[in-house]
């Protein structure tokens, strides 16, 4: 989408995010049960944080997420929104998308990551 490109970028040159299809398979855990499965991930590393999967829907059980009305802003990447996990834990806007990412990272768009703090646990292999 021409002209959605990132003021953040524009303003910080040196804050570096890139995007990377690794060929990892990833899966993601909660509440006991596999809620995502992927062989289709993308990789999202951004300056000194840690990396980031961020997994295809159809590769999550979207019968399980809720979307909430909690939104962040990332000058980076636009304006996430996000979902809670259904069932007991930690699940409350535990995965977050970005609808309408900047150009430069446009590739994670209709993607999913997850707080690795609110599921049991996200493996890559």
């Amino acid at each position: 989408m021409a002209g959605n490109s990132g003021p953040g970028f524009r303003q910080h040159p040196e804050h570096q995010v890139t995007l990377e299809r690794e060929g990892k398979r990833v899966k993601v855990t909660f509440a006991g049960d596999t809620i995502a499965d992927s062989n289709d991930v993308i990789t999202l590393h951004e300056a000194n944080y840690p990396p980031v999967y961020y997994l295809p829907r159809r590769d999550v059980k979207m019968n399980l997420l809720t979307p909430t009305a909690h939104h962040t802003h990332c000058p980076f990447k636009g304006d996430a929104s996000y979902f809670t996990i259904a069932g007991a834990g930690t699940g409350e806007n535990a995965v977050w998308s970005y609808e309408q990412p900047y150009d430069e990272v446009l590739d994670i768009k209709d993607r999913l990551a997850f707080y690795p703090n609110k599921v049991d646990a996200i493996t890559a292999a």
